[in-house]
């Protein structure tokens, strides 16, 4: 299938850029054009920006390469913008064209340039050693254990599965009980491809997003990507919320006590989580 495509040209940024020692400290203008490969069919159902790339965005990662690194090769700073594009969320691909707009030759010359396509396997998936991540799993409609085994028989690289916990809902409208645990795996994939595989086993199991902290299906979070901390608008590790929710702190503290606080415990009301039993798969 060909996949979906934002296209952004013509973007102009002035750095100092090139081989000859006027080009290291004279900045000179270049024009940078991007084809973002990602899968726009959310968005195109929901009319929201959460569901899409933000082009504005990767337009001024483009433009702070340029205007801000100083690097001899073209091929270098379309690499760079590369990365930076793919460290977005949902972008799978990226094509990256950088022209110098005022090229240092003897010769009637428009413009020299580079042209180069990144996906995000090729610059974090190659060589990159496995990691242990954290991955909560709750579900309150329908079949829920079967929600949960699921969920995680889709998860890639399961180790182990805390214990099952039937959870009281906590805020939002009036709904049915939760059945939560949490599920710790070993991975190849970078934070924001395990996020983009945790929406897609959402929408497998017919998750809606019509009513804020309402019942779903099935809801999927990363708590934990190694010993990483990511900010970002569309993932943060260690999950924000977690440290003030028992139904995901009591199972992970069957897998990874280490990792919560000592007083954990102590300070979060008691009442609302049981222990059901295990998942049997």
């Amino acid at each position: 299938m060909t996949p979906d495509r934002i296209e952004v040209r013509g973007l102009r940024a002035v750095g100092t850029i090139g081989v000859l020692p006027e080009e290291k400290v004279r900045a000179q203008p270049f024009e940078v054009d991007l084809v973002i490969e990602t899968d726009v069919r959310n968005a195109g159902r929901t009319d929201d920006l959460e569901q899409t790339v933000n082009y504005g965005a990767a337009l001024a990662l483009a433009a702070k390469v340029v205007e801000l690194e100083t690097t001899e090769l073209l091929e270098k700073v379309a690499s760079r913008i590369a990365e930076e594009i793919l460290g977005m969320a949902r972008v799978d691909a990226v094509e990256v064209t950088v022209r110098k707009l005022r090229p240092p030759v003897p010769e009637d010359v428009a413009t020299t340039g580079i042209w180069i396509r990144r996906t995000r396997a090729d610059l974090f998936r190659a060589n990159r050693p496995k990691v242990r991540a954290y991955v909560a799993i709750g579900t309150n409609l329908g079949d829920r254990r079967e929600h949960l085994r699921y969920a995680v028989k889709q998860l890639p690289g399961v180790l182990r599965t805390s214990g099952v916990y039937e959870t009281a809902p906590v805020g939002g409208p009036e709904q049915g009980p939760y059945l939560n645990m949490v599920v710790e795996i070993e991975t190849e994939l970078d934070p924001f491809e395990l996020l983009d595989q945790c929406l897609a086993i959402e929408a497998g199991a017919g998750r809606e997003r019509a009513v804020r902290w309402g019942a779903r299906t099935l809801d999927l979070d990363v708590l934990l990507w190694d010993d990483a901390t990511i900010e970002s608008r569309h993932l943060s590790v260690p999950h924000p919320r977690m440290w003030e929710r028992r139904f995901v702190l009591q199972p992970l503290s069957d897998l990874v006590p280490e990792r919560l606080p000592a007083d954990w415990d102590r300070r979060l009301p008691d009442g609302g989580v049981v222990r059901v039993d295990d998942l049997e798969l």
